[in-house]
């Protein structure tokens, strides 16, 4: 079995636990990887009380995905000119000439506002859910309001089914065309998603779900609404094959590249993609601790264009939409640095089909189905890199004056900056790339990279370029990491001894000043052993003199975990020579090393 398709059977085991006594009748997934569905499956029935299992084919409701839909068809109006996102949104829909926000001093409610979710109407859930059939001119009479605001627009996000629907009428004025019409024509003709529909009349009665409600120890069928005039925000029927359609679409955005576009063109540039699923709107972010043994889960959200976007502090950027309907839930979800994606539909109101996609999506992130794309320097950085390294090897003028920006020599005179050099040289010998301790960039002009040099010790170089049209050095930052004195290597490898040990404690030849609370170290040493150990004792990544030092740590990697990096600093007196402090901190978990 590769390692792909076991993979793929844990994930499997996953959704039968996490279904396990849900009182779903059906369930429906899938799996993307860069483009393709590699993977499908359906579980109960798409009927209570029918042998009919549901596959990758079979078509349910997915509410509120409905809504990337609506977005990406609007911003191909906006890209032909037909419209601006800044534009009044009376100008297009006339039956809002009068809508006027909460306050005196509320702007004028745009297109933009409606479509990142910051309108300040206010959130209808579930009142919304039960509006999709609306009829047309109800709508418009509702529309002549007054409306209903939260918060002055502009201001925070605040979820509105109610604004989708009134782009869905925008969609209509402006393309001369029914809502659903556009979309077909648009995104759902040229993408194949011929299964796709928002009339039920449309789907071959043998492949379509229908929703369900549990109650009272029995599957209550749900009342479904007809397309209507909100059918924008929730009104899209679709299966697990075409969405995967649409999943890899929006993925294939990423990353920004000089590729020609196909053939022919898209419904919607890749520039546009890019757009929908950035943060226009941003959350309060959501931190929640699984156990006190683990780490933290911490997810900063926001709402893009028809998409909310999370950026996962252990997977980074991860963007998709749920949807929730009488009868129905789902769920689609991907992952741009890898390009792998979940879709989950399910045929029970509001079914947990986002909690499922999402543990679906970390079990196949954590088995590293589809490798991340690391984050690649720019040639300008790469080549400065090569020069920076030529100057630790020889000095030359006239290289550094080609090489560094006009800040270099005020910030550090460039003469200061050779001595430097030439005493790097004297302390360290020839320097090679340090196979221990890994690279690091913040973006494709920047990155910090480690050397090692032969008569001992270690060099950190910090690079960023300035936004000239030749890029230059604006930052050059070479910093000394000689190796650490005997006397503190030997507290750190009775440290990591201890953490490794059967009994966790301060070791009892450790000599501490007496502000050390030792019984609270000792308290901070076991509660490491718990989390990380064993931990083996890596390179040094500062010292001080014969003062302080910083190690790298690492853990071993588990099957529920990739190995982990912590930093353990030892500070002693410079006088007594007493430990005054003990301390070990976990690496940061972001993923910005990778492309997303």
């Amino acid at each position: 079995m590769t390692a792909r398709n076991a993979a793929l059977r844990a994930a499997d085991a996953v959704a039968d636990r996490f279904l396990a006594d849900k009182h779903i009748p059906g369930v429906a997934y899938g799996v993307v990887a860069r483009g393709d569905l590699i993977h499908s499956r359906g579980i109960g029935t798409l009927r209570a009380g029918e042998d009919a299992p549901p596959d990758a084919e079979s078509v349910f409701r997915i509410a509120s995905m409905t809504k990337s839909f609506t977005a990406a068809t609007l911003l191909s109006l906006r890209d032909e000119g037909r419209l601006a996102l800044d534009d009044p949104i009376a100008r297009h829909v006339p039956e809002l000439e009068g809508l006027r926000g909460p306050t005196a001093d509320s702007p004028p409610i745009t297109v933009r506002h409606l479509l990142t979710m910051s309108s300040g109407l206010a959130t209808d859930d579930p009142w919304g859910d039960r509006q999709q059939g609306l009829d047309l001119a109800a709508f418009s009479e509702l529309l002549r309001g007054p409306l209903t605001f939260a918060w002055a627009p502009a201001t925070r996000f605040e979820y509105s089914n109610l604004g989708y629907g009134i782009l869905g009428r925008l969609i209509t004025n402006v393309a001369g065309a029914e809502y659903r019409e556009v979309v077909g024509e648009r995104l759902l003709g040229p993408l194949g998603m011929h299964a796709t529909t928002y009339l039920e009349a449309e789907v071959e009665p043998a492949r379509l779900a229908h929703g369900y409600l549990w109650r009272d120890d029995a599957f209550v069928t749900e009342p479904r609404d007809p397309y209507g005039a909100l059918a924008s925000m929730g009104g899209v029927l679709s299966s697990v094959r075409d969405l995967s359609r649409w999943v890899a679409f929006l993925a294939d955005a990423f990353p920004a590249r000089d590729d020609p576009e196909p053939p022919g063109g898209l419904p919607l540039s890749r520039a546009s993609r890019r757009e929908m699923q950035q943060v226009h709107r941003s959350m309060p972010p959501d931190v929640s601790f699984p156990s006190p043994d683990a780490d933290p889960t911490v997810i900063g959200t926001g709402y893009g264009m028809g998409l909310f976007v999370q950026d996962d502090l252990r997977w980074g950027r991860i963007v998709g939409h749920s949807g929730g309907y009488p009868g129905f839930g789902s769920n689609m979800r991907w992952h741009p640095a890898s390009g792998l994606g979940v879709i989950v539909l399910a045929n029970h109101r509001y079914a947990p089909s986002t909690k499922l996609a999402r543990e679906l999506m970390e079990s196949l992130l954590a088995a590293n189905v589809v490798p991340a794309s690391r984050l690649r320097s720019a040639a300008s950085l790469q080549a400065a890199r090569r020069d920076i390294e030529r100057l630790l090897v020889a000095w030359d003028d006239d290289l550094a004056a080609s090489l560094f920006a006009m800040n270099v020599d005020l910030d550090e005179t460039i003469a200061g900056r050779r001595a430097s050099i030439e005493r790097i040289w004297q302390d360290h010998g020839p320097l090679h790339p340090d196979p221990d301790l890994t690279e690091a960039a913040d973006s494709p002009l920047h990155a910090i990279w480690w050397l090692l040099g032969e008569e001992g010790g270690r060099v950190r170089v910090e690079v960023r370029l300035s936004p000239e049209s030749r890029p230059r050095v604006q930052t050059l930052d070479i910093r000394e990491v000689p190796a650490p004195p005997p006397e503190l290597t030997y507290i750190a490898v009775s440290i990591v001894a201890a953490v490794n040990g059967p009994d966790p404690a301060v070791p009892t030849d450790l000599a501490t000043a007496p502000e050390v609370d030792r019984p609270a170290l000792t308290r901070a040493l076991r509660i490491v052993a718990e989390r990380f150990a064993p931990l083996t004792l890596g390179p040094a990544t500062a010292v001080e003199a014969d003062v302080s030092a910083t190690w790298r740590l690492r853990t071993a990697p588990r099957p529920e975990r990739e190995m982990t990096e912590l930093d353990l600093q030892i500070t002693r007196d410079r006088d007594s020579r007493l430990v005054r402090d003990v301390a070990i901190v976990q690496r940061g978990l972001s993923r910005l090393r990778y492309a997303d």
